[in-house]
């Protein structure tokens, strides 16, 4: 993991951050890097179900609901200007 980064089910709604690492592997894994979740990528995280578990986020303009058991394995730093 990087220093700094925590995964990605700890951000709360409205966040924008960005992808440092995933530790998901296999089917899921090309899954979402298929869809963009890839080193560098922007996330804005867009709602929590009531008990937090899926959650919805956004990237690459295409909005993706995951579970705490995949977020928990991304891992990401608050996003900064030359990011947004």
């Amino acid at each position: 993991m990087i220093k700094n980064a925590i995964p990605l089910f700890h951000c709360e709604t409205g966040d924008n951050v960005v992808i440092e690492s995933m530790s998901i592997q296999g089917a899921m894994r090309r899954r979402l890097l298929d869809l963009g979740f890839v080193k560098g990528a922007q996330l804005e995280i867009l709602q929590k179900s009531p008990l937090g578990d899926p959650a919805a986020y956004r990237v690459n303009n295409t909005t993706i609901a995951l579970r705490k058991e995949e977020s928990s394995q991304i891992f990401v730093k608050e996003a900064h200007d030359e990011y947004i």
